[in-house]
């Protein structure tokens, strides 16, 4: 009898839990917008103060429509390409990347895609992707000069190096593969011979989504309006990956201060007021970045004497392989420090997501995105610099 009451009393305390429990759920599938997203903890900013919350429309300047009769053959388009550094059994992934920036943007304007990958594609590779779009695409092999390790890398100090970074936490340190591709992605991608023919570029990865109709040629906002380069997240890195960045290119900007440009974003690359650890243990780096599997570039900034030195030095240092340099952070430091910030443009109307963030606009030209959202949990919003990068460049968005 008295496991009986016990079980009763059990039930009796546990049915309040689970009617809370599945009216939540309920709640949630129901309400994912904003309603049920007021009730959630936010960072650093509140529902009110969130960019994203507030109507989103497309950006102000100059803006290009597709000829609405469909026919290209005097469409002035810019010298772009959409460009995919994937590797053969990533197709699956791919595919509906794709398919979703072809429904949202690329089927009114037929860019041109590059894949790119460090062995030759399948045929199948091939096969399935040429369904996918009417556009032009290439297919292209990364030169071995430009991917693999150079004369004076030390394959005892990396596994030494990868050991470390591993004991502290620090994500794909032992995979050499990885250091490639952030070494590639950093200062090889638009030296390949066939990106050498193109100005602009989109990156497009695989296991990523597109939310928002864009009706206007992004490519020659950036052109028409003078800007370099465009993001859509902006997040801290991890400061064990990264320990010696920021002293290396101190290093090098004593040796040319000249280089730094006199309207840079050097505030937002060093602000330690939200997470003043990260600067600390990234030696004076705050690491804000900008989240760079979705960048849309202008790659003379690149091809620049100035990032070209920048990164030439960078190389030399090894960090690319001895500590886990992404190409996320080299970029935004170089962007952060050698270009016009006001030369930066936030695509917060394009909607994105690369697990686990989000860029959610309140548009009705998005679907299938929880507007405001930066995440797929609360814990990860104190990783939002968006706020910083706003702060110091465009104080009249918060």
């Amino acid at each position: 009898m008295s496991v009986i009451r016990f079980r009763s009393k059990t039930l009796t305390y546990l049915l309040p839990l689970v009617v809370i429990i599945s009216l939540f759920i309920f709640l949630y599938s129901k309400y994912h917008d904003y309603e049920f997203q007021k009730w959630l903890p936010t960072y650093p900013y509140s529902i009110s103060g969130n960019p994203l919350m507030k109507e989103v429309g497309e950006p102000q300047g100059k803006l290009t429509r597709a000829p609405k009769d469909g026919n290209f053959d005097k469409y002035p388009r810019a010298n772009a390409t959409l460009l995919s550094l994937v590797r053969n059994e990533e197709l699956a992934q791919l595919i509906p990347s794709i398919r979703q920036v072809e429904a949202t943007f690329n089927n009114k304007f037929n860019y041109p895609w590059t894949f790119i990958n460090d062995v030759p594609f399948t045929d199948e590779f091939i096969s399935e992707t040429r369904k996918l779009t009417a556009a032009k695409i290439n297919y292209e092999v990364i030169p071995k000069d430009h991917w693999e390790e150079p004369a004076w890398f030390d394959e005892s100090l990396f596994n030494a190096s990868a050991q470390y970074l591993d004991d502290h936490e620090v994500q794909f340190a032992d995979m050499l593969s990885y250091h490639r591709m952030c070494r590639w992605n950093s200062g090889m991608f638009y030296k390949h011979p066939r990106l050498l023919k193109y100005r602009w570029y989109w990156r497009v990865e695989p296991k990523t989504n597109y939310f928002c109709d864009v009706d206007y040629d992004v490519f020659r906002f950036m052109e028409d309006n003078n800007k370099t380069y465009g993001f859509v997240i902006n997040i801290y890195d991890s400061p064990e990956s990264i320990k010696n960045l920021w002293p290396a290119t101190l290093e090098f900007i004593s040796a040319h201060p000249e280089y730094v440009h006199p309207n840079s974003a050097v505030n937002w690359l060093i602000d330690s007021d939200n997470r003043p650890q990260h600067n600390l243990n990234a030696n004076g780096y705050s690491t804000c970045h900008f989240w760079s599997n979705f960048e849309i570039g202008d790659m003379e900034f690149w091809r620049s004497h100035v990032y070209e030195e920048y990164f030439d030095y960078l190389d030399r240092k090894g960090g690319f392989y001895y500590e886990r340099w992404g190409d996320a952070p080299v970029h935004s430091v170089a962007l952060g420090l050698f270009e016009d910030s006001n030369k930066i443009h936030w695509f917060k109307d394009i909607g994105y997501q690369h697990i686990p963030y989000f860029n959610c606009p309140n548009s009705p030209k998005c679907h299938g995105c929880m507007k405001g959202l930066h995440s797929d949990g609360t814990g990860l919003s104190p990783e939002n610099c968006m706020h910083n990068w706003l702060k110091y460049t465009h104080p009249e968005e918060l």
